[in-house]
């Protein structure tokens, strides 16, 4: 299935794509980078020597906010992946177009300056990082939510860049190091996403969420959930219309693998015996 599914792939083409980076796109993403830089600073100088910011509260909120970004890069991944076409207005050049492009050439992103590979993630990031700045530091609590929430931006942010050195040939050594680890994303670990049909794997921060997420199949459950409400088709602009419908249907009828995994459980376990009277036959 997967080979006949591999050559139905109907996929655009890559220097199109790459022609869809616009002198407008790149203003707007010099203007997020700016934006995003003096917003995180202005969080540090808050959090620092606050009466209520601690070393293990700021800790905390680093290590949530890295799997939270985990998350939410898998989620705006698989977002762009799966839905929205590359004709569509702002989204489509902005956001949409970086994620095919991606698909049909995955050494584009190698080539991408600071401002390409980082950007679009400042920008998104910009409304997290305002309320960040905004909440209150007048309790633990409330510092633990805007370090979080500043935390979880940071990381965000640093994920495409991240995601570029995963497909670099040759990484410095210190980020080698950091990759073989596990403590950014892997390039063994992000190669499964790129077989097609790409449809796993979402999460390029450190990636240590695509695996809990695949086994209570997390993803394929809002994609059926979507197409039932909308009657969208994922992955049509993506892959073309003839391979994405006959890979819904295939992902439509399959099983989480964890609930595959307890039926499995529970058809090789063996018969309860009935219990023995202790009563003598009369």
């Amino acid at each position: 299935m997967k080979n006949e599914l591999k050559n139905q792939l109907r996929q655009q083409d890559a220097t199109a794509l790459a022609q869809g980076y616009s002198p407008a796109i790149r203003a707007m993403e010099i203007a997020s980078i700016v934006s995003f830089v003096g917003l995180e600073s202005a969080l540090v100088w808050r959090l620092w020597g606050g009466p209520y910011t601690g070393t293990w509260l700021v800790l905390s909120a680093l290590l949530l906010g890295y799997l939270a970004a985990d998350f939410v890069s898998g989620l705006v991944h698989w977002m762009g992946d799966t839905w929205g076409s590359t004709d569509m207005p702002v989204l489509g050049k902005a956001f949409i177009r970086p994620f095919r492009e991606h698909h049909v050439d995955e050494k584009a992103i190698t080539r991408h300056d600071f401002v390409e590979t980082n950007g679009n993630n400042c920008l998104v990031s910009i409304p997290v990082a305002v309320l960040a700045v905004a909440l209150p530091h007048s309790s633990p609590g409330w510092v633990f939510i805007s370090a979080f929430l500043g935390a979880m931006i940071f990381w965000v942010m640093a994920t495409n860049q991240f995601h570029k050195w995963s497909h670099l040939d040759e990484p410095p050594a210190l980020i080698g190091f950091l990759q073989r680890i596990h403590l950014v994303l892997p390039p063994a670990h992000h190669q499964i996403h790129h077989t097609a049909p790409y449809n796993k794997y979402y999460c390029i921060t450190v990636g240590w969420m695509n695996k809990p997420l695949m086994l209570i199949g997390f993803f394929p459950t809002l994609e059926r959930l979507i197409t039932w409400a909308t009657g969208a088709i994922p992955r049509k602009d993506d892959i073309g219309t003839e391979a994405a419908i006959e890979l819904f249907e295939a992902t439509s009828t399959a099983e989480a693998p964890v609930v595959q995994a307890a039926k499995e459980l529970l058809e090789t376990a063996p018969e309860e015996t009935r219990p023995v009277s202790s009563a003598r036959p009369s």
